[in-house]
């Protein structure tokens, strides 16, 4: 159930850990933020499965684009949007996630503009 939830986290994890334009406090960051986001997503996934994969899908497509060599800032702005207003959502039934996405969004956007 929660497997591909989990693999897009993986996935986002495994592309920071790599990425070589990222300062080693701010991955640290960014590894912590998603240890978080990863039991948030499960929790939402458990009542609503189709919007906890989005918001997975959309965390690492957001991850992607930031430590990509192609930047594409509006791109990465409109990723970042979206993420935050699937994770809003939630803000009544899981304060944790929005909580954790907005951190998350922050780090990205001031890594990725």
């Amino acid at each position: 159930m929660h497997g591909m939830t989990d693999e897009h986290i993986e996935k986002t994890k495994s592309a920071i850990e790599s990425a070589g334009n990222i300062p080693p406090d701010k991955k640290a960051e960014l590894l912590d933020l998603l240890s978080n986001l990863r039991p948030a997503i499960a929790k939402v996934s458990e009542a609503h499965h189709g919007h906890a994969q989005s918001i997975a899908r959309l965390v690492e497509a957001s991850a992607e684009e930031t430590i990509g060599a192609q930047k594409k800032p509006e791109l990465i702005k409109k990723l970042l949007h979206e993420l935050k207003q699937s994770a809003e959502s939630f803000e009544g039934s899981h304060p944790e996630l929005v909580a954790f996405v907005t951190k998350y969004t922050a780090l990205l956007s001031a890594l990725g503009i």
